[in-house]
């Protein structure tokens, strides 16, 4: 039950990350335009590398170490000191490389590159790893959840037209960093000081280096199609891809917020030689996530035409087809949360991991080279779908020798059927209603109860994973 209660935890504040731009994004995309959220997006995507830089594996190799040491304090409280010693010297790194960077090469956006910085000073205070590895979700729930709805009320106060874009990176950056140090004081309760002889900071950088290299090669194939649409196209089509993209990536996070409560949770088993503990977990979440990304999908794509114009505003009737074609993803992202960060990252597979990332940064950039030029956005849209495609089967053919993968699509066939069914009545409802937000929740609630009387009729395995843990719930 803890794991499903940090499940909670973790996708109730995915929910609140997609209010609030159901909040933010109205207004956003109006007073600032596509072509200014464009160099928001294109300035961001640079920095985002050179933060992941200094940050390199740290996110996910912290989150496992504490998970591997969570019953001894002494051993807990030595990992987390080297560790984030260790962040402080690769993020002072960073930092110097971008404003070096930024005053050797930047002309046209060096103000908006400058603010920017705010992120990397954000990832070296981030102890987020440390409490996600001790499966104590509250903490940075509560935390990221405060600092939201302060941004979110600072935005609404200071962004007012399209001079205030440096004033919009400002408060996104300044809000990752106070959401960061209000973590520090929660850290005097579980760890104790141990003498800085003691925590040997470089000896976590080779493992830390090979979690980088995935953890990298995936921002490039997540960042390089709005790098290469910002070089190729116009800053207006990637405001238009930027948007969509986050509208699939915003109800995607719902489905991936397992992935980081299940990393520690299937960690500690694997630590402590629970092998068919290990399984049983992925074999429920895959079936989970296949459950939750099915239906999601498909209402996604049913409501996209006519969501994308009255949610963003007239100028991005162009965003209805870039989330219809880029709505796929959420499918093969869910399926590859399991296998790689759920599966393959815990029990240190990380080279098979890498390997799968890999494959699809190639293919992601291979794609976008033939689909941007011919198709702009959607082709953008595309070249995800084809290199997320590729990483799901890639990580699937690593683990064909310990896990049962006919375990893991059992109920496939259910959830689609039922999905299929789902996106035909509601795509029904959509041509005939306006959207506005009162059809829009009809449409939604049709859709859930839809899906979910096919389920029961079809007989699909999460039925009877739901009994189950209302079972196990009642007991407790």
């Amino acid at each position: 039950m803890r794991v499903i209660r940090n499940y909670l935890y973790n996708a109730g504040y995915q929910v609140l990350l997609m209010f609030a731009p159901l909040i933010t994004t109205p207004y956003i995309s109006r007073v600032l335009g596509a072509h200014e959220n464009g160099i928001n997006t294109y300035t961001n995507g640079w920095v985002t590398f050179f933060y992941l830089m200094g940050q390199m594996g740290i996110t996910l190799y912290g989150n496992r170490e504490v998970a591997y040491h969570r019953d001894d304090k002494y051993h807990r409280s030595r990992t987390f000191w080297g560790i984030e010693a260790l962040q402080l010297c690769t993020i002072t790194f960073a930092l110097v490389a971008y404003l070096t960077a930024v005053f050797l090469f930047s002309t046209t956006f060096k103000t908006y590159y400058l603010i920017q910085t705010l992120w990397i000073v954000a990832t070296g205070l981030d102890v987020s790893w440390y409490f996600m590895g001790m499966e104590d979700f509250k903490k940075t729930v509560v935390r990221n959840t405060i600092v939201k709805i302060v941004s979110i009320v600072l935005i609404f106060t200071l962004v007012k037209n399209k001079g205030d874009l440096g004033k919009y990176i400002f408060l996104l950056g300044i809000s990752q960093v106070g959401g960061n140090i209000t973590l520090w004081p929660y850290l005097k309760e579980s760890i104790q000081w141990v003498s800085p002889k003691e925590w040997h900071p470089f000896q976590h950088f080779y493992p830390s280096l090979l979690l980088f290299i995935p953890t990298i090669t995936t921002q490039i194939y997540l960042v390089v199609n709005k790098l290469m649409l910002g070089k190729i196209g116009q800053p207006t089509a990637l405001g238009q891809f930027d948007f969509s993209d986050k509208i699939v990536k915003l109800v995607l996070a719902i489905v991936t917020a397992t992935g980081t409560v299940m990393l520690p949770h299937v960690a500690n088993k694997f630590a402590s030689g629970d092998y068919k503990g290990v399984r049983e977990s992925l074999y429920k979440s895959f079936d989970f996530v296949t459950s939750m990304s099915v239906p999601m999908m498909f209402g996604l794509m049913a409501i996209s035409a006519k969501f994308a114009p009255w949610f963003l505003g007239k100028g991005y009737n162009e965003a209805g087809g870039i989330i219809f074609f880029e709505a796929p993803v959420i499918i093969f992202i869910a399926w590859s949360n399991v296998t790689g960060t759920q599966y393959l990252m815990p029990v240190n597979r990380v080279k098979e991991f890498t390997a799968s990332v890999s494959v699809g940064a190639v293919v992601n950039i291979v794609a976008n080279f033939f689909l941007i030029p011919a198709y702009s956005a959607n082709g953008a849209a595309m070249a995800t779908v084809i290199s997320e495609l590729c990483v799901t089967a890639v990580q699937l053919y690593c683990v064909r020798t310990t896990i049962r993968r006919r375990m893991l699509f059992s109920g496939l066939w259910r959830y689609l059927l039922s999905g299929l069914i789902m996106y035909v009545v509601v795509l029904r409802l959509d041509q005939m209603m306006a959207m506005n937000i009162v059809n829009l929740a009809f449409q939604v609630a049709v859709g859930i109860v839809v899906y979910a009387a096919c389920l029961v009729i079809f007989r699909a395995p999460i039925i009877s994973q739901a009994k189950e843990l209302l079972g196990k719930g009642a007991k407790e």
